[in-house]
């Protein structure tokens, strides 16, 4: 494997991941595509920097900081993120995960990935899907932890 092929294959992870998120409560017409990434890497960036606000998390993800904001306004409507004033400067808001699992974060880590995986590899044999969910898992403990 190269590069090239290294970041095509995460690009087609990351479909794969966008495709099995359930919708959010709501009117899905009013998401913007690619949001659910938006959030999903706001979300990693706040669990990762606790008490940060939304400038600092546009500053290391990249991200306009309008996008960070809204994805951030998603995550407290879901019970993900607790926001608060920051003593030192009460102009700026604190951003940390909530303390406990919400409802939706719960919903989110118990969807499956089996449904999108079969139409990606165009087979529902469950030999071959238990092959490369073993696969994907030894690599997020990998990588991820």
């Amino acid at each position: 494997m190269n590069g090239v092929q290294l970041f095509l294959l995460g690009r087609a992870l990351m479909k794969l991941g966008e495709e099995a998120l359930p919708e959010p409560p709501g009117d899905g017409a009013a998401r913007q595509p690619g949001s659910n990434r938006v959030v999903l890497v706001v979300a990693s960036d706040i669990a990762a920097h606790r008490d940060t606000t939304v400038g600092e998390i546009a500053t290391r993800t990249g991200l306009p900081q309008s996008q960070v904001s809204t994805a951030v306004a998603r995550l407290k409507e879901a019970g993900s993120v607790e926001t608060a004033p920051d003593p030192a400067d009460r102009r700026r808001t604190l951003v940390r995960q909530a303390g406990e699992v919400s409802t939706r974060v719960a919903e989110v880590r118990a969807t499956s990935i089996e449904r999108q995986l079969a139409a990606a590899l165009g087979t529902d044999d469950p030999d071959s899907l238990g092959e490369v969910t073993a696969a994907l898992d030894l690599l997020a403990r990998r990588l991820l932890d």
